[in-house]
């Protein structure tokens, strides 16, 4: 698109850029938003840019299916452009319900500036019918599982059949925006008294059920509005990634590996809940993203031994010398975490969670030597596919003898054949699986 003479279609226009760019490049949205904001001097312009292209990914498959009802042909590769600023002009008509001044008219003026003349009229004709139409073309579309969920057909079968009692709880939890969630920092401060600091800033929020460092607003806000986050005194992260390091039954003296820790959320935890570590050791085998724990680490004045590397390469990095506690933060679908990260539905492919799979089970055997007798390994993925969890955990005991369970009683998530699954929007938190294992000694076994 080119530069806006109107400050008003400038956010649709960029929100169109961010729509094509995920789904027919498969580009990351966080990354898009980054790169593509920063054209938006007005915050109010730019927040509101990352609502339309949050939103109109979230519904992408149901106003794919409405977009196919108004379009008599479609539009060719080259227009791509005009079909994502299409979708974006059907999320605010359909489900944010703006007024057609604001919706039409401002998408019309995007559609001026692509360069396309043909594509005012079009558009115009599109959204204008779709405002007259909006019960009906709702209502032709509701049959559809793919349009009524908004989620890929093989994710929905996948669901079905993990879940058959959950899948359209889980399915409609996906398509809520998410709270934000602050982890107040236990060396500093308190749930109590940080929420009275966010009184006085005029901030509303409260304590989230489950872990007690978690406090949730009630409207997000920029960090720079959080009292002392700066200072390290609070940090963004949901619930359920909170409930990981205390699993851990950390304690002064031990060494303990972050694996797969990019961004760092869980190290800053660790380090926060057990100061006194002998050594934490976080990898990621992504620089970029290592030097995001490093500088979440900085503002939380907090230290680790960073190492850029494969964790299942290990002898590329471990010194032999056991670990204590394990964190595998494994890499995974990351179909818990969907109400954050809406293109994930459209990036993610159903052969993807077999290949995922087979990394975790490489990266479980990698790193079950490097545990000590007695030690603690807790595998973790934001993921609700039976695959990528329990089916895992199942299979590496199997391989090893010496792998035992504690189980975990707790009054969140979903007791399963091993471990625990937290589904999306329990509780307020996102859709985690936990599963801890203990290593027992050959005498025990």
């Amino acid at each position: 698109m080119k530069t806006f003479a109107s400050s008003a279609a400038q956010p649709r226009g960029i929100a169109a850029s961010v729509v094509r760019r995920v789904a027919d490049s498969g580009e990351s949205l966080s990354g898009l938003l980054a790169e593509e904001l920063q054209a938006i001097e007005d915050p109010r312009q730019r927040a509101f840019a990352q609502e339309l292209s949050f939103g109109t990914l979230r519904w992408y498959f149901l106003l794919e299916a409405v977009l196919g009802r108004l379009l008599k042909q479609a539009l060719r590769n080259k227009d791509r452009d005009i079909h994502a600023l299409l979708l974006v002009g059907l999320y605010q008509l359909l489900i944010l319900r703006m007024t057609a001044h604001a919706a039409v008219n401002e998408t019309v003026e995007a559609a001026r500036y692509s360069g396309k003349r043909w594509a005012v009229s079009l558009v115009n004709g599109v959204l204008r019918n779709a405002q007259r139409r909006d019960a009906e073309l709702l209502a032709s579309v509701e049959l559809q599982p793919v349009a009524r969920w908004s989620h890929p057909d093989w994710w929905i079968a996948q669901l079905q059949r993990d879940w058959p009692q959950h899948w359209q709880q889980i399915l409609e939890a996906n398509n809520q925006r998410p709270p934000m969630v602050l982890r107040v920092n236990r060396l500093r401060s308190d749930s109590p008294g940080y929420l009275e600091q966010l009184q006085r800033a005029g901030i509303a929020a409260r304590p989230l059920p489950g872990p007690d460092t978690a406090v949730v607003l009630d409207e997000p806000v920029g960090v720079d509005r959080l009292p002392g986050f700066r200072d390290g005194l609070v940090s963004v992260q949901d619930g359920a990634a909170q409930l990981a390091a205390p699993l851990l039954k950390l304690a002064a003296g031990q060494r303990v590996l972050d694996a797969c820790a990019a961004p760092g959320g869980k190290t800053g935890h660790i380090l926060e809940l057990a100061p006194e570590l002998e050594l934490l050791v976080a990898i990621d085998s992504d620089t970029r993203r290592l030097a995001k724990i490093r500088d979440n680490l900085a503002r939380l004045q907090l230290e680790a031994q960073l190492i850029a590397a494969d964790a299942g390469d290990t002898q590329r990095w471990w010194d032999q010398r056991p670990f204590d506690r394990i964190l595998l933060d494994a890499p995974c679908s990351a179909s818990g975490v969907v109400r954050r990260h809406p293109d994930i539905k459209l990036l993610r492919r159903s052969d993807d969670v077999a290949t995922l799979s087979r990394q975790q089970q490489r990266l479980l055997d990698a790193l079950w030597p490097l545990l000590a007798p007695g030690g603690i390994l807790l595998y973790v993925t934001c993921s609700v596919f039976r695959t990528e969890n329990t089916e895992v955990v199942q299979a590496f005991m199997s391989r090893h003898a010496d792998a035992e369970e504690i189980p975990l009683a707790a009054p969140w998530g979903i007791a399963q054949p091993v471990g625990r699954q937290l589904l999306p929007g329990e509780q307020g938190m996102d859709g985690f699986y936990f599963a801890r294992l203990t290593k027992i000694s050959a005498t025990h076994q």
